[in-house]
C-alpha cells in the first residue's frame, strides 16, 4: 500500500521543496495534496485520509497546532509531523500536547525529514533531538533561509 502524505505550509517554495525530498527519497510515497493554512488542512485531511501530515505551525488563517487538534479528532487515523522553524522546550511540549506524532526543524529537512515520516509511517514518534534551550529567534531565520537554498537554488 502507496503511503499517502498531506504538506501543509503558506509558503509555497517549501512545500516544492518539502515534495521534491519526499518523493526523491521515496519514488514509492505519494504526496496526495497540499494545503496553505490550517483551515484547509483540516478540510484536505477529512477528504483525502493521508497517512502523514506535514504540518507547519505559523500560517494564517488557523496555526498548525490548532489545525492538528481539530485533524485528530476528525482523521485519528493521520499521524502528524510538525514542521517548524522554531525550537524551544515549550513548543515540544505543546506539540506532544495536541497529539502530533512528531516534529522536524526545517533546518534539518535534508537530513530528518524522511527519516521522520518513516518514523510514523512505522507507528513510531520522532522528536529528533530533544530541545535543550530556547533558540534565538535570528538562527530560525537563518535556518529557514537555510532549507530554502538547499532546494531551490542547488
Amino acid at each position: 500500500m502507496t503511503p499517502n502524505i498531506l504538506i501543509v505550509d503558506d509558503h509555497e517554495v517549501v512545500r516544492q521543496g518539502v515534495r521534491s525530498v519526499i518523493l526523491k527519497s521515496r519514488p514509492g510515497w505519494s504526496v496526495c495534496g497540499e494545503a496553505t493554512n490550517g483551515k484547509e488542512a483540516i478540510q484536505q485531511a477529512v477528504a483525502l485520509q493521508p497517512d502523514v501530515i506535514v504540518l507547519d505551525i505559523s500560517m494564517p488563517i488557523m496555526n498548525g497546532l490548532e489545525a492538528a487538534s481539530q485533524i485528530l479528532k476528525l482523521a485519528p487515523s493521520s499521524r502528524i509531523l510538525i514542521f517548524t522553524m522554531h525550537e524551544t522546550e515549550r513548543l515540544v511540549r505543546d506539540i506532544r500536547a495536541v497529539g502530533a506524532k512528531g516534529y522536524v526543524q526545517k533546518s534539518r529537512a535534508g537530513l530528518d525529514l524522511v527519516h521522520a515520516i518513516d518514523s510514523l509511517l512505522g507507528g513510531d514518534t520522532f522528536f529528533g533531538n530533544e530541545v535543550k534551550s530556547t533558540s534565538n529567534p535570528g538562527d530560525a531565520s537563518k535556518s529557514g533561509l537555510s532549507f530554502l537554498r538547499s532546494f531551490c537554488c542547488a
